[in-house]
């Protein structure tokens, strides 16, 4: 369970700092992934899918917040 809670906690992250170049006017994620438009919405999913289980597992999972 570790893995998969370092996973999806890296592509928040991802998707967190792609929604800030979002709002300076750069998408990261479509310029990297953009000739693929499959692939871009594959990513998109799967940081949604992440910060679903993340807040449905995060209590449990985090040390910090099991106190």
């Amino acid at each position: 369970m570790k893995s998969l809670h370092t996973v999806t906690f890296v592509l928040i992250l991802i998707g967190g700092l792609n929604w800030g170049l979002v709002s300076l006017g750069y998408n990261l994620v479509e310029s990297v992934l953009g000739s693929w438009p499959s692939l871009v919405n594959l990513v998109y999913g799967l940081v949604g899918l992440s910060a679903v289980y993340e807040i449905v597992c995060h209590k449990s999972i985090c040390k910090n917040c099991s106190v």
